[in-house]
C-alpha cells in the first residue's frame, strides 16, 4: 500500500538539513519500536477540534514512562488538501515534541486508492456509506503492522481513562496462557479494540475484500471468528468513551437547551421522571444533560424506571444509555432495558404505549434505530430496571439523536 508521511515543514533538532520532514520522521520511527500503537482514522468533521481533543486526552492519560511504550498513528483520510494542510499545521503546532520523539505519526492515503466517486455516491444513496471508512482503516492497520507488538483501534472523538496503557498491559499479561485475537476495552462500535500487530496485514486484506459488505463494527467480529475466537472478550473497566462537545446556554431541571456540534446527541427538550430514590445531590435530570453530571441513586428494585418525556414527539435515529463510573465500571445497572413510548396523555403527561428498543450490556446500550416506524413520533424514552440490586447506581447519560435534526438546525441558523 502507498502512503504519504505528513509532517510540519520545519522540524527542530534534525541533524541533516537536506532531509525532508517525512524522511526524518521515518528514521525516528524506525528507532522507536513501541509496545502499543493507537490507531485513529479521521476525516473532515463539523468540529475539527474533536481529533485534537482526542490526542490531548491520549497523551494526558499517559505518564512519561507509559508514553515511551506508545505510538499514536493518525490516518488523515480526506482528499481535501486545504483541510489536510490546516489539520497537519494544528497538530504539528500542538504536538511537535511527540512527533519528534517518534510518538505521533500522521499519514495520508492517495485518493486513487478509493472506489470511483460515482460508486461512493451510489452507496451513500442506499444508506451504506461505509465503504470509504473500511478502506480508510485498511490503510491504517496495514501501516501499523510493524510499529509495535499490539494495536489499539480508537476513533477521533473519544476521551481516555487515566493510565489506560497500564490497564491494557496488565490485562494482556493475565491473558498470556489464553490465546486471543481481540480484546475489547469498550462495548461501543469498534472503539477500544486491541489486536496483535502480527494479525494486522490479514485484517487489512480482509477489510479490502469485504469493504462493501458491512460497516467496520460488524466486520471486526467476523474477522475475530475467522481467526478462531468465537466469543468476544469484554475487558472491564472500560477505558474509552465518546466525547461530545457542546456549549451550554442554561442548566434547568427540565432538560437544558444546549448548542451541540453536529456529531453529538441532540437531547431535545423534555422532563425527567423517576420512582427511584432521589437525594440532595445528583438529581434525575442530570442524566439527561450533555455535560459530565449524572444521577446517583441506590438499592433499586425491578420495575423502577427513569423516563424522559419529550416536550414534542421526535423522530429518533439513535439512543445511547451509559451507567456506572468511567474508569472502574462500578455502580452500573446490572440488568436493564430501554423502551420507546408513544401517544402521551394526562397531566402530567405519560405515554400510553411502549416498545422495547434494547437491553443494556455491561451497563450500557448504544442502539441505532433502523426501523423508521419505531423511531418516529417518540414521546418517551424509558430506562427500566429488570432485576433488583443492592448498592449504588449511577445513570451517567441518556443521549438521544434526532433524525435530520442537523438539517433543521442548519436551515434555522
Amino acid at each position: 500500500m502507498c502512503y504519504k508521511i505528513l509532517a510540519p515543514r520545519k522540524l527542530k533538532g534534525t541533524r541533516r538539513d537536506s532531509e525532508s520532514p517525512s524522511s526524518v520522521l521515518l528514521r525516528r520511527y524506525s528507532a522507536h519500536k513501541a509496545w502499543l500503537t493507537v490507531g485513529i482514522s479521521s476525516a473532515t468533521q463539523p468540529d475539527q477540534r474533536n481529533l485534537l481533543y482526542t490526542l490531548v486526552s491520549l497523551f494526558r492519560a499517559s505518564s512519561k514512562t507509559e508514553q515511551k511504550r506508545l505510538t499514536v498513528l493518525v490516518h488523515l483520510a480526506h482528499s481535501d488538501l486545504t483541510w489536510l494542510r490546516e489539520t497537519v499545521l494544528r497538530i504539528s503546532t500542538l504536538f511537535s515534541p511527540q512527533i519528534l520523539a517518534g510518538q505521533l505519526l500522521l499519514i495520508h492515503a492517495p485518493s486513487d486508492a478509493y472506489p470511483p466517486l460515482e460508486d461512493m455516491r451510489k452507496e451513500a444513496h442506499h444508506g451504506e456509506f461505509y465503504s470509504r471508512q473500511n478502506i480508510d482503516h485498511a490503510f491504517l492497520v496495514s501501516f501499523a503492522a510493524r510499529l509495535s507488538e499490539y494495536f489499539l483501534l480508537l476513533e477521533d472523538n473519544v476521551f481516555c481513562a487515566p493510565s489506560f496503557i497500564t490497564h491494557i498491559h496488565w490485562k494482556v499479561d493475565t491473558m498470556k496462557s489464553d490465546p486471543w485475537v481481540l480484546l475489547e476495552f469498550s462495548n461501543m462500535g469498534f472503539l477500544g479494540k486491541l489486536f496483535h500487530s502480527k494479525d494486522l496485514p490479514l485484517l487489512a486484506h480482509f477489510l479490502l475484500l469485504f469493504y462493501k459488505e458491512k460497516p467496520l463494527d460488524r466486520l471486526i467480529p467476523h474477522f475475530r471468528t475467522l481467526l478462531a475466537q468465537k466469543t468476544p472478550i469484554i475487558c472491564r473497566p472500560f477505558l474509552f468513551y465518546y466525547r461530545f462537545s457542546y456549549i451550554s446556554n442554561d442548566t434547568q431541571k427540565a432538560s437544558p437547551i444546549q448548542k451541540k456540534n453536529l456529531d453529538g446527541p441532540h437531547n431535545p427538550p423534555g422532563a425527567i421522571f423517576t420512582d427511584m430514590k432521589v437525594f440532595d445531590v445528583h438529581f434525575p435530570w442530570e442524566a439527561y444533560t450533555l455535560d459530565e453530571s449524572f444521577f446517583w441513586t441506590h438499592n433499586v428494585s425491578a420495575g423502577n424506571h427513569l423516563t424522559v418525556i419529550l416536550n414534542h414527539p421526535a423522530n429518533l435515529s439513535r439512543v445511547q444509555v451509559l451507567t456506572g463510573t468511567i474508569v472502574d465500571g462500578k455502580y452500573t445497572l446490572e440488568k436493564g432495558e430501554v423502551e420507546l413510548g408513544y401517544d402521551p396523555e394526562g397531566m402530567p403527561q405519560y405515554c400510553t404505549s411502549f416498545t422495547l428498543l434494547g437491553h443494556l450490556l455491561e451497563g450500557q446500550m448504544n442502539q441505532e434505530i433502523f426501523l423508521k416506524s419505531i423511531g418516529y413520533n417518540v414521546s418517551c424514552v424509558r430506562l427500566v430496571v429488570k432485576a433488583s440490586q443492592v448498592g449504588g447506581l449511577i445513570i451517567r447519560h441518556i443521549y438521544l439523536w434526532e433524525e435530520n435534526a442537523n438539517d433543521t438546525e442548519a436551515a434555522q441558523s
